[in-house]
């Protein structure tokens, strides 16, 4: 977290606050604010804003300059003073007021609260729930740990963002983190149904539902299953059909099956350079220090054997016939250069399932990391979908 005068900015919550109130700022913005903020040793050039916020050198300048002129607005500086952001004429800007940065949240996180629920065939499903007001649920994605995940880079601005004003419900599907490992062969059938057992466990009669990368073809198979209890539906980074289910031609084929052969490989050796290969497909906008945490994260979440499963299981799922009998309002969001889900998954997502926006991100990310740009759109669009739902409810019982 960043304070300067009587303003606090605070990158991972996506918040601004003045005086102690939030102050309301559009994703661009606070995007741009941050930016300076972080790189406030120097003056940071208009090219460089461009390209980091619009991932392109050939939008107007004006563009650019209304935003600046938003962010001064929000923060009490203006053009004339110029006492926060400094204009460098025909190079850039600088963030000239003095900063102090905090690594302690503003906010104490609410802690999140462990159970345990028993799927029809007696595998043991851990499942845990944080925050407080509407539900919303996550459903599992790829090596998923309750605990770990909570303090872990890549997930933690996650999970606070999603808890924010809800009450999040999240679990780990069989074969990893705190669910039970030794469970025999994986199916496509008993991760739904572990999604069904969760959601009755935790009394959710009607709720969001969140499907991020294949945890997004479960949430699918669900909302069509269970048309009554799912209010609305996100999909972020999903896809209805996995790389071998989607391989038509000679070629995808055979890249599909090295991509098995890969995983394969490189989970059965404790040589980090194959793993390495995952994890520049997942973040390749990312540091080191952010692929080393993936990759710990993911050598503790589950055994060898299950990552093997799970890789076969996830490259041949198809609820590519489901997605046109989701019958609730439902949002895609894709990073537009993601490696390891095609944007063209994302559109035909978006085609197939009725009432569905699309909404691309300027991002390569697979998960969205917290200091990218595209987190705070990412946040945004998803905060402002899940507050309609909040707002209709609202209406309904007026």
């Amino acid at each position: 977290m960043y304070l300067f005068d009587d303003c606090e900015v605070d990158p991972q919550r996506f918040e601004l606050r003045k005086a102690g109130r939030p102050v309301h700022v559009e994703p661009q913005a606070f995007a741009l604010l941050t930016y300076l903020v972080r790189h406030r040793d120097r003056v940071v050039a208009k090219t460089e804003l461009l390209d980091k916020l619009w991932r392109s050198r050939y939008v107007s300048e004006s563009a650019l300059t209304s935003r600046v002129k938003a962010v001064r607005r929000a923060i009490g500086d203006d053009g004339q003073r110029q006492r926060v952001i400094a204009t460098v004429h025909g190079v850039g800007y600088r963030f000239v007021a003095p900063v102090r940065d905090t690594d302690e949240p503003p906010v104490a996180r609410v802690p999140q609260q462990i159970r345990y629920c028993t799927a029809p065939d007696g595998v043991r499903v851990a499942y845990a729930v944080s925050g407080a007001g509407p539900p919303l649920m996550k459903a599992a994605n790829w090596l998923t740990h309750l605990d770990l995940e909570w303090t872990n880079p890549i997930w933690a601005h996650w999970l606070d963002t999603l808890a924010r004003g809800r009450t999040l419900v999240r679990y780990d599907e069989r074969g990893c983190g705190l669910s039970d490992w030794d469970i025999g062969e994986f199916s496509f059938e008993a991760w739904v149904d572990d999604l069904a057992c969760v959601a009755d466990a935790a009394g959710l009669e009607r709720f969001s539902l969140l499907g991020v990368s294949q945890g997004g073809a479960v949430a699918i198979a669900y909302a069509v299953r269970h048309p009554e209890r799912v209010e609305r539906l996100v999909l972020a980074g999903a896809y209805s059909r996995g790389r071998s289910a989607r391989a038509a031609t000679p070629e995808e084929k055979e890249e599909a099956e090295l991509d098995l052969q890969l995983g394969r490989i490189g989970w059965r050796h404790e040589d980090p350079t194959f793993r390495q290969v995952f994890a520049s497909q997942f973040l390749p906008d990312a540091d080191r220090e952010l692929w080393d945490a993936f990759n710990d994260l993911q050598r503790q979440s589950t055994s060898t054997e299950n990552v093997v499963k799970f890789l076969d299981v996830f490259s041949h799922i198809d609820v590519s016939a489901l997605a046109p009998s989701v019958r609730c309002p439902t949002l895609v969001l894709h990073s537009r250069r993601d490696l390891r889900v095609p944007v063209s998954q994302a559109i035909e997502l978006a085609t197939s399932i009725p009432d569905c926006q699309l909404r691309l991100l300027d991002s390569g990310n697979h998960i969205v990391t917290a200091d990218e740009p595209a987190w705070p759109v990412f946040f945004a669009e998803l905060s402002g979908f899940l507050d309609a739902e909040a707002a209709e409810l609202r209406t309904m019982e007026a």
